[in-house]
């Protein structure tokens, strides 16, 4: 018999896999990244980059529709409510990570929910978990194909790439299509895959998981209409391969006997617990510790007794922003975010606001801020560390460093506190009803008859959320 190839490997998984082969871990686990993404998401919608988004979608027209979030009367071609459904989740950059570096869970969820307010067949919540799954899978699977990609990426930005992948799969198998067809959909979708890492820090990064989304429910639909692209396409250097430089692909293996490994089981998430670059958790909690030692030193926490702040971080451009003047660049600062905390003594939402960059106390302190990059200190999210050190004009140091944070895979955020991160994000848009409406779907999704109840619970807005922000100029 001859050896699949590595794409048609993908397409026959994507094709055969069945819910029972969901573990309860597994489901377990997506159950919380589709509650987490879809908090982060309803706030995305109060964001700038949202409504520019969702006012350019509104010229498309079709006869099917969906759901946008957070909108009580609001419908959009499906492809446009996953584009701007998407761009909510990652528009404050408070969206899961995962390892290798990407965020899985927004490529695949708002391309999943535009797609089942559609079928006549009406997913059942079953269907909607397996698919999420699957779209989770591949991406995981295609980040194994590189040693790059484990770490803080350089050039490109992950879900771009390996997002809209994902997000064809995921497509793929909610649409029921053939193996070839689910192998033609990761074809198709690789030519709408990447985008370069200088749009980080910058309005158009939260695009990067809108177009991965769309263009990934796209090439699934124009697989099943029949277009072709290369059937090798996992296959060749030329083909995903030009992504990374030490590209080594390998077949997704599925027995005979149906057993199959997800990598979901063995590898866990991270959820934010504020809206930035995931770097920034271990600088905030290092900030945090330092000042804390400090002030039980000292008594009180005076600005004016600060000499020098030093940040010993991994080596990464990116996130190396000295003086933002932009929420989107303060995101991806190592600077601003351990001086918020020193200053502020947390990090919160509002702390991203016009007003609170622009602070003199705030200004006066980054001016003071040193960083370094010991060599062990490796760009990765399972081995960096972050220290922060308080130097005072009197020659006192006070040093804290952050090897985990609360929220990480090693240490991961507890269903009470995660639900609670859902809850305070998705009330600044949703009524009550909402609210507790998606916590009950989700948290007995295996159980839905039918998915779409979903998306009725994300439109049960509060008339004054609707109000405030009918007005609101973009």
């Amino acid at each position: 018999m001859l050896r699949k190839g590595i794409t048609e490997s993908f397409g026959a998984a994507v094709h055969a896999l069945g819910a029972s082969q969901l573990t309860d871990v597994v489901i377990n686990r997506s159950k919380r990244m589709m509650l987490d993404t879809l908090g982060v998401g309803l706030l995305g919608t109060r964001t700038a980059v949202f409504n520019k988004a969702l006012k350019y979608s509104q010229s498309f027209t079709s006869d099917e529709r969906s759901s946008v979030w957070g909108k009580s009367e609001m419908t959009l071609p499906p492809h446009y409510a996953a584009f701007v459904n998407g761009i909510a989740v990652h528009s404050m950059d408070f969206d899961d990570t995962w390892h290798p570096a990407t965020h899985p869970s927004g490529a695949v969820l708002p391309a999943l929910l535009a797609l089942a307010e559609t079928l006549p067949s009406r997913p059942s919540g079953l269907d909607l978990l397996l698919a999420f799954n699957v779209g989770i899978e591949v991406q995981g699977r295609l980040m194994r194909f590189s040693t790059e990609a484990y770490n803080i990426p350089e050039r490109f930005h992950p879900p771009s790439v390996v997002g809209v992948m994902g997000s064809a799969a995921a497509s793929a198998k909610l649409l029921g299509l053939t193996r070839a067809q689910c192998s033609h959909a990761l074809a198709i979708a690789a030519s709408s895959a990447g985008a370069p890492l200088a749009n980080a820090a910058t309005q158009t990064k939260p695009l990067h998981i809108g177009n991965a989304a769309r263009r990934g429910l796209e090439a699934a639909q124009l697989a099943q209409l029949g277009l072709e692209g290369n059937p090798a396409i996992l296959d060749k250097d030329c083909g995903f391969g030009v992504y990374y430089k030490d590209y080594s692909p390998s077949a997704m293996p599925l027995s005979a006997s149906g057993d199959f490994k997800w990598i979901l089981d063995d590898q866990d998430v991270a959820f934010k617990s504020i809206p930035a670059h995931l770097g920034m958790h271990w600088v905030v909690d290092a900030a945090l510790a330092a000042r804390a030692e400090f002030e039980n030193t000292v008594g009180n926490f005076d600005l004016s007794q600060i000499r020098r702040v030093t940040l010993r971080v991994p080596p990464s451009k990116y996130i190396d922003c000295p003086l933002p003047t932009t929420e989107h660049q303060a995101r991806h600062s190592f600077q601003f975010n351990s001086c918020s905390a020193l200053l502020d003594d947390k990090v919160t939402v509002s702390s991203f606001s016009e007003d609170q960059i622009n602070r003199p106390a705030l200004k006066e302190l980054l001016s003071k801020v040193k960083v370094e990059t010991p060599e062990g200190n490796k760009p990765s999210f399972d081995k960096m560390y972050c220290e922060v050190e308080i130097e005072t004009d009197q020659g006192q140091r006070y040093r804290a460093r952050c090897d985990t944070f609360y929220g990480h895979w090693r240490k991961p955020l507890s269903q009470e506190d995660l639900v609670e991160k859902f809850s305070v994000n998705a009330s600044s848009v949703l009524c009550t009803e909402g609210v507790e409406g998606v916590i009950d779907v989700i948290g007995n999704m295996e159980r839905v008859r039918e998915s779409s109840i979903l998306s009725s619970y994300l439109r049960m807005t509060s008339s004054q959320h609707e109000q405030v922000y009918s007005r609101r100029s973009l």
